[in-house]
């Protein structure tokens, strides 16, 4: 079975509980979770170089947390820069308070996660599928990340994985009401968000072949 090595990284710890809860929940059984936890900068630090000869697989790193001035660590971020030089395999998660598009973009122009989350949009539910999106080698950014994207980059559509597993299946000519038999979703979810991804597109009423074609254009398919 395969091992998975866990980096939380985050000043409250019943954050870091509620981590732990939803990794072992994780309905995947095919991988094995080992957990480690970090409450501050220095902390962050030392575990980092104590586990350099079995590296983390995955890091969920808190933005704001107290600092290490001695090693100019003083925040999530400069953690994540620290992994992405001595970890480079390891899959970064950044979490933060701060929904702010200056910071949003400040943290994608500068780290570049393969997954970015506003606190606000956490649910148990979000987490298990960020877990599952990042193992999988995809990209993960909440709901709150998509909706500035969507604001700021009109040349590229941003959706989650889910959206991209509707397009999937409907590209392969699943009828809509069919999808839940192959992801677990509703039929109004489906329904809900094939719409949403029409009126991003400025698509209304246009027919699934016509949004699989512009979901394609638009970098938005798996």
């Amino acid at each position: 079975m395969p091992q998975v090595k866990v980096l939380i990284v985050d000043d409250h710890p019943f954050i870091i509980q509620g981590y732990k809860n939803v990794i072992d929940r994780f309905p995947n059984k095919k991988f094995e979770f080992t957990i480690f936890s970090a409450s501050d900068c220095k902390s962050a630090y030392d575990t980092i170089y104590a586990h350099l000869e079995h590296k983390f697989d995955i890091a969920f790193l808190d933005v704001s947390m107290p600092v290490y001035e001695e090693k100019g660590i003083f925040s999530g971020e400069d953690i994540a820069k620290l992994l992405m030089k001595e970890m480079p395999e390891c899959k970064i998660v950044l979490l933060t308070m701060h929904s702010e598009s200056l910071k949003v973009q400040s943290i994608i122009d500068e780290i570049n996660p393969l997954g970015l989350v506003i606190k606000n949009d956490l649910t148990f539910e979000s987490m298990l599928l960020a877990i599952d999106t990042v193992l999988n080698g995809e990209r993960y950014y909440s709901e709150s990340v998509i909706t500035f994207l969507n604001q700021m980059q009109k040349e590229r559509v941003y959706v989650d994985i889910i959206d991209k597993q509707i397009l999937h299946y409907l590209k392969k000519q699943i009828k809509a009401d069919d999808i839940p038999l192959y992801i677990s979703i509703s039929s109004s979810s489906v329904k809900t968000r094939i719409d949403k991804m029409k009126e991003l597109l400025n698509m209304k009423g246009c027919k699934h072949e016509e949004l699989v074609a512009a979901a394609k254009d638009n970098g938005m398919m798996l």
